[in-house]
């Protein structure tokens, strides 16, 4: 009897052992903690499911919806789905010995009034909407540089949902409140009035007229792959070996030392300007040997591509004008926004637009999809020089040193070389390097992957816009908000989606769905993102938190998360 006691007392403690671990994990893992308000919302959703076993199994182990989990394919069998990215391979070096051009089917930007093709003299400084508005609105050009550094984004050869453009996405949505009711809309959503849905009493959340695991076309949006570039050929697509190739055609050079830096450039905005570290005109004689050490290596690096034997590949010619046939071009357009936070300081920001995110898997288990998908990067430039970028990457990312990034240099000697950033399969995470990338989870079973895909060059394709973050803060008129002006390239871009307060994507889906589960604290679906407003673009710091070390290396990166 005592035997059996002993045994049932170390199976309870086992248990209890178990089940304390299981709650405790989640808790642990999830860098952003939850807040009073998430935490009731979190109560009301496993009241959701109709099954009381359901219920305890999900407050009690984290085991929530389990007899929900399925496998969830990135596309389906029959529209060309596939999940290793091999037919995917195949198709891209198909189309490069077709000759692109021949085949591909261009569609015009929707609600844009074609100013993508703006006459050359748009892109001055100029003053318009004066007879219409009594007022005149000034649009400011872009500036030669930002334009002239903007990345390079090698998307996953394996991907399924490829850059799309937001306007239609929005064709394919409907507004739903957060009690569940529909905003009343006559007209399918426009650009140019989202914002107008900010009057409603409730959060709004665009959701999808159709069954997002249907996977219509739409959601993957393939108009998005890019125009292979030339060496896309030689190199093939999905190619992650490619170091030795970089050195020698491309022109990349790895330059992981910290250099001394004159001001405080990483941590400034309007109200905080970047201080003076030391004066120019005394420097230490150490500080001397570092100037004179750098400019040596500028002279050696200009020398090593002056005397290439190979030519370098990729780039535009001098009197190229970028168009929908020009390498790296893709039908979803990118946004650019310009922060202007003084004293020399320019926050560029890229932002990239997926209808769809789709998340990794954990033992075949798929977790963190979304309907649309924001990621962003941004080029920090003190006068004009590019000082650092950072990487979005799920709720925070890492920012490094503009030295440490890849660079693919331009066939005009005369232009700099643009960095090299890569996009997670799926979920499309940006990240400094190709290969595996844990996040969350111990021992890698959660990660993202990236590898040397198609290249997309967003500098071709975008829409461009001026924020005045500080207009934002006075509180200045909702009706028509004036912080947020387009680039003199696309005087007719339209604004009001950028002040769009609600959700992208659709609400998180409650538990009584048969497509939802929760394991161990992750969703297989998840609420869908705010918009780039809402991305902390007044920030002081590079990075989108608050926390903020710049990586002078990729191996650095590769070693740390963003949320340790």
């Amino acid at each position: 009897m005592v035997y059996h006691l002993r045994r049932a007392s170390i199976g309870l403690v086992c248990l209890a052992t178990l089940v304390f671990l299981l709650w405790l994990l989640p808790r642990i893992l999830n860098p952003t903690p939850p807040t009073p308000e998430e935490r009731k919302r979190d109560q009301r959703w496993v009241d959701s499911s109709p099954y009381w076993l359901d219920r305890q199994a999900c407050r009690l182990l984290g085991l929530c919806g389990i007899h929900h989990v399925k496998w969830d394919a990135p596309a389906l069998p029959e529209k060309g789905g596939n999940d290793d990215g091999g037919d995917l391979r195949l198709e891209l070096l198909e189309r490069l010995a077709l000759g692109w051009s021949e085949e591909r089917h261009f569609v015009a930007k929707t609600g844009t009034d074609s100013w993508e093709t703006a006459p050359v003299q748009d892109l001055r400084r100029r003053r318009i909407g004066a007879a219409q508005s009594g007022r005149a609105k000034i649009l400011e050009e872009i500036p030669d540089y930002v334009l002239a550094h903007a990345p390079l984004v090698h998307l996953y050869s394996g991907e399924n949902f490829w850059p799309a453009d937001m306007a239609e996405h929005i064709r394919h949505m409907e507004p739903l409140l957060a009690d569940g009711l529909l905003v009343n809309a006559s007209e399918p959503l426009e650009l140019g009035d989202l914002g107008q849905l900010n009057a409603q009493n409730s959060t709004v959340y665009l959701t999808s007229k159709d069954d997002v695991e249907s996977r219509p076309e739409w959601l993957h949006s393939h108009i998005g792959i890019p125009v292979p570039f030339d060496d896309d050929e030689r190199r093939g697509a999905g190619d992650s070996d490619g170091e030795r190739g970089l050195d020698e055609h491309w022109g990349w050079r790895d330059d992981t030392r910290k250099p001394s830096e004159g001001t405080t450039w990483w941590d400034v905005d309007k109200e905080h300007p970047p201080h003076r570290i030391a004066d120019p005109q005394k420097l230490s004689d150490r500080q001397r040997d570092r100037q004179r050490d750098r400019q040596r290596r500028q002279r050696q690096s200009r020398a090593f591509r002056e005397s290439q034997q190979h030519p370098l590949v990729g780039g535009f010619q001098e009197d190229e004008k970028p168009n929908n046939h020009s390498s790296g071009y893709s039908d979803g357009p990118a946004v650019l926004v310009l922060v202007d936070k003084g004293a020399g300081i320019l926050d560029a920001f890229w932002f990239f637009f997926y209808s769809y995110n789709l998340g990794q898997t954990v033992l075949s288990i798929r977790f963190g999809n979304h309907v649309g998908d924001w990621e962003h990067c941004m080029v920090r430039f003190e006068h004009g020089i590019p000082r650092a970028m950072f990487l979005s990457e799920h709720a925070g990312g890492k920012a490094y040193a503009w030295q440490a990034l890849e660079k693919r240099a331009a066939r005009d000697k005369n232009k700099p070389a643009r960095p090299v950033i890569y996009s997670a399969v799926g979920s499309h995470a940006m990240y400094a390097s190709s290969g595996n990338h844990p996040y969350v989870l111990p021992f890698g079973m959660l990660a993202d992957q990236t590898d040397k895909g198609p290249l997309w060059d967003p500098a071709l394709n975008h829409y461009a816009y001026w924020y005045d973050y500080e207009r934002d803060r006075e509180g200045a008129d909702t009706t028509e908000p004036r912080s947020l002006t387009p680039a003199a390239s696309n005087p007719k871009a339209p604004t009001s989606w950028f002040h769009f307060e609600g959700y992208w994507g659709e609400d998180i889906y409650p538990l009584s769905d048969k497509r939802q589960w929760r394991l161990f604290g992750q969703y297989h679906y998840v609420t869908g993102p705010l918009g780039p407003k809402f991305k902390n673009l007044d920030r002081q710091k590079v990075c989108q938190t608050e926390k903020c070390t710049i990586l002078y290396s990729i191996e650095a990166g590769k070693k740390s998360t963003w949320y340790s």
